[in-house]
């Protein structure tokens, strides 16, 4: 895939994300439709969709997951199926299984272990990148605390972690805030800030329209195909609602950025 192939159209592609015309079927189901955008490395992206719109399919393809039927994605100029663990994918809390019996410091230590050497590698030991990986998103206190017993927050900032000790330059995070207080969904964004300032590129799913202007640099809405992209100010107008939700768009429409009247 060449510039004049991504949908930034720049002579110069800065894009880490090229997504051009992907289409996803399950069985006689369009699940995503000739799906194009672009990502640009260091920005905090907001993927933002209807429950059933594509999100989590869409992050299952771009980590090589889910096979396309149509189209290109390219992930720093290579296919998902050579990511070499160039992106990490933290999935929907509810695929997790929260029982198994491991501390934070051990599901830290799994980011290390690579495929084709599990075995040679199994070591829960605690090195100084799981230490520094710990201490970046404020879980080094909590090292020793079984996963099952942590809070929702707790659980994200800890799996942001093992995506740290994977070395991966893109993060991908589905439905981040799902279950999560709104206090800890603040301090789940002061850390991707702080990693987006570091160059890491993120991208959050998420069904929730609040408080999208103060979260996200970037805002991609999809519903099955691209309703919109930019800035919160620019997307998240009326038409795009109606887009997004359908016919329920319109309840949004007076709760836009900056506007949240309640009359009529």
């Amino acid at each position: 895939m060449s510039y004049l192939d991504c949908p930034c159209k720049q002579e110069k592609c800065e894009c880490c994300i090229q997504v051009v015309d992907a289409c996803v079927e399950f069985e006689d189901v369009l699940v995503l439709d000739e799906v194009s955008f672009s990502v640009g490395r260091g920005v905090l992206t907001g993927v933002l969709g209807p429950n059933g719109g594509g999100k989590s399919t869409l992050f299952n393809a771009l980590v090589g997951i889910q096979s396309i039927a149509h189209g290109k994605i390219l992930i720093n100029g290579v296919t998902p199926d050579n990511l070499n663990g160039l992106v990490s994918y933290v999935p929907q809390r509810e695929l997790v299984n929260w029982r198994f019996p491991l501390s934070v410091k051990d599901v830290v230590s799994l980011g290390s272990i690579k495929k084709k050497s599990f075995l040679s590698n199994f070591d829960f030991s605690v090195s100084k990148d799981i230490e520094e990986a710990l201490r970046k998103v404020d879980m080094w206190s909590s090292r020793d605390i079984l996963v099952s017993d942590l809070s929702g927050g707790q659980r994200q900032r800890a799996f942001i972690a093992r995506a740290l000790i994977q070395k991966a330059e893109i993060i991908l995070l589905d439905e981040a805030f799902s279950g999560v207080d709104v206090g800890s969904q603040e301090g789940l964004i002061t850390v991707l800030r702080d990693l987006r300032d570091e160059g890491k590129t993120i991208l959050v799913a998420t069904h929730d329209l609040h408080s999208l202007r103060d979260r996200f640099d970037n805002v991609l809405c999809i519903n099955r195909h691209i309703c919109a992209q930019g800035s919160p100010d620019e997307v998240l107008t009326q038409e795009v609602l109606v887009e997004l939700y359908g016919s329920h768009g319109n309840m949004f429409a007076s709760h836009q950025i900056g506007s949240h009247d309640h009359d009529g």
